[in-house]
């Protein structure tokens, strides 16, 4: 097991409620059993307190040993994996693992063996918070898709938002990022929806469900999908009490068979699915675009957001993820 950081250069200053950055670390492992060298990407959970550095050192103590000697043995691995006292960023990086391998050493793309399909729904392109001007202006360069996100959260949001709807025909969602309280939302609700903005993301504190169940009353009102509110499998029913969907994020779940498993529950419970990411390169969008087909929306453009591009391999067109047919995740690593 080999665990190294990698730094990801952002085009330009991506702010959201909680903050801004203009790079962010995600850990690559890679792992090579029986001729077959295998990578998986994870990124820390910087709210839960997760590292790259702590990262790299759980995955050095114990990747190994979770991983075994068998890598056929996909369910019993990930299951110790999911034991783990690990970060959540360190298994996704050893789920990523493990599937890559599959698909490397039986010569088939992953998503042939999961029974997905190669191209996504449209993914949404994420513009952060700015200026007005600032926002008006990343939305005239964001060219090509079809769906927008817009981060809100800080003072001026339907300012902002009339300035991308005079820019753009683009679908619109926002995303709250837990920076709304409940007058907040009343009072903006009417014109968001007159702006034709789809749905929100967690526009209240993860814990602060007597808002969400207070704005659930408000008629009309925009549906609400939960994020920093949904961690795995656990989280599902839960939230089916007081919102209308679920953002599954690799990062936070622990990787693909996690993910799957909150996919079919959400659809048991007659929620929304939206796949979403972190800041990561094309290695770990590949690991949840691997599941894109069965979502009802895409949110996967960590690597669309960065100057620097480790990996190769997963393609987009008209705003649509496709992935590649090389064997496995299909991503390789740039100059080798």
């Amino acid at each position: 097991m080999r665990a190294t950081t990698q730094v990801l250069k952002l085009r330009e200053t991506f702010q959201i409620a909680r903050g801004a950055a203009d790079e962010e670390t995600v850990v690559i492992a890679e792992f090579e059993h029986d001729g077959v060298v295998a990578r998986g990407e994870g990124a820390p959970v910087d709210y839960w307190g997760e590292t790259p550095s702590g990262m790299v050192e759980a995955l050095e103590a114990d990747g190994a040993a979770l991983l075994g000697d068998d890598l056929f043995a996909g369910e019993a691995i990930l299951a110790r994996v999911a034991a783990w006292d690990g970060p959540q960023g360190a298994k996704m990086a050893l789920d990523g693992v493990v599937h890559d391998w599959l698909g490397r050493r039986v010569g088939q793309p992953l998503w042939r063996l999961l029974g997905t399909d190669r191209v996504t729904p449209p993914t949404s392109y994420t513009i952060g918070i700015d200026s007005v001007e600032g926002t008006a202006d990343r939305t005239r360069r964001a060219t090509g898709y079809e769906v927008l996100k817009i981060k809100v959260g800080g003072p001026g949001d339907v300012e902002r938002l009339r300035a991308v709807r005079a820019q753009t025909n683009a679908r619109l969602r926002i995303d709250g990022n837990e920076g709304w309280d409940l007058d907040t939302a009343r009072s903006l609700t009417p014109e968001l929806i007159e702006l034709g903005v789809e749905f929100v993301e967690q526009p209240f504190g993860a814990a602060d469900l007597d808002s969400f169940h207070a704005y659930r009353e408000l008629s009309p009102r925009l549906p609400i999908l939960i994020d920093e509110g949904c961690r795995d499998l656990r989280s599902i029913a839960p939230i089916a009490q007081y919102a209308d969907g679920i953002v599954i994020k690799l990062s936070k779940c622990g990787g693909i068979r996690e993910a799957l498993r909150m996919i079919h529950a959400a659809r048991a419970l007659e929620l929304k699915v939206m796949l979403g990411c972190m800041i990561e390169s094309e290695l770990g969008i590949s690991q949840a675009a691997q599941l894109g087909s069965l979502a009802d929306y895409i949110d996967l453009d960590g690597h669309l957001l960065i100057s620097s591009q480790p990996f190769s391999g997963l393609g987009l067109v008209d705003g649509r993820l496709v992935l590649s047919e090389g064997a496995g995740l299909g991503v390789e690593r740039v100059g080798g």
